[in-house]
């Protein structure tokens, strides 16, 4: 057993092993850590994220999101299942994750609680499987403390369920939302999420970074035990702030990679690909900053292991 791979969850039939196996070896380059490149947002802040001042012409086309992915240096590329219908048989190199439910920023917390229920199955990411994407998970928001939350819980225990049936993995984003939740970037707030998405049996769950110290990150690293904790990327920040926030996630705290957007796809292509080369460096490559800024600003070369 590769211990960057770690082990297969009992819930993975015998004759699904490898191709689960093979999934995350391919989504994490083989070193355990996933580089999940989101494009989920095309959803969940509608067109704020993708057209307007300090966003990059190109980033109005939907299209803009698959280019970086198939240039650059990601693990896998987290979108809609409509989007991958449409143009992932375009770019067959590009392992997916198919999302499978989402909602949008339109409805605020203190107007009604977080509501997301599914969209898609797992069967229907199987059938894109078949036409030739190479989905290697699926992907599912849930949101503890809402007052919807236990059937957000059972979708998400389910789909998880189903994905490792077939040999996929399962990632789940965690965010503690709603009436309920006075300060969803709490750190202990934040621990509980990922514990949750362990118990949901998530392979990865994404959850919000608390900021402050990078310290203050590790409960939830610890809360998640063998679910790998990535962190989203949020707002869109200067490079090198990016990449020291990143370091530290990784590297202080011990999360096992991130989920970044933004501060990729709101650049023009070729600016992109770098940023991805960057952030691939450090996730995977365990670069310092100065030398993953440097592979951004093209003075250094990175070349991530292959799949």
């Amino acid at each position: 057993m590769n211990p960057a791979i770690g082990k297969v969850p009992a819930d993975v039939p015998a004759a699904a092993a490898d191709t689960y196996l093979s999934n995350l070896k391919t989504a994490t380059r083989g070193t355990g850590r996933l580089f999940l490149f989101a494009g989920d947002q095309k959803v969940e802040h509608l067109n704020d994220d993708f057209f307007g001042d300090g966003i990059a012409d190109d980033d109005a086309d939907p299209e803009h999101l698959f280019r970086i992915a198939s240039e650059g240096a990601i693990g896998a590329f987290a979108t809609q299942i409509g989007l991958l219908a449409r143009f992932g048989l375009d770019y067959p190199d590009v392992p997916y994750v198919a999302k499978l439910n989402a909602k949008t920023h339109l409805q605020r917390p203190a107007d009604a609680d977080p509501r997301s229920l599914a969209w898609a199955t797992v069967a229907d990411a199987l059938t894109l499987r078949d036409r030739g994407l190479p989905i290697v998970g699926v992907g599912f928001s849930v949101y503890p403390g809402s007052e919807f939350e236990s059937e957000q819980f059972a979708q998400a225990s389910r789909i998880c369920i189903d994905a490792h049936q077939a040999g996929l993995l399962a990632i789940l984003w965690a965010y503690p939302r709603g009436r309920a939740v006075t300060d969803e970037k709490d750190p202990h707030v934040i621990a509980g999420a990922a514990g949750l998405g362990a118990a949901l049996g998530a392979d990865f769950c994404k959850v919000n970074y608390p900021g402050g110290a990078a310290e203050d990150f590790a409960e939830a690293v610890r809360a998640a035990g063998r679910t790998r904790v990535i962190s989203a990327g949020g707002g869109s920040v200067g490079v090198g702030e990016f990449l020291g926030t990143l370091h530290d996630q990784i590297h202080i705290a011990g999360a096992s990679g991130n989920a970044t957007g933004r501060n990729i796809h709101q650049k023009a292509l070729a600016e992109a690909v770098q940023m991805t080369y960057a952030v691939a460096a450090v996730t995977n490559g365990d670069w310092s900053v100065e030398d993953a800024l440097a592979v951004y600003e093209g003075t250094k070369t990175y070349q991530p292991p292959a799949r």
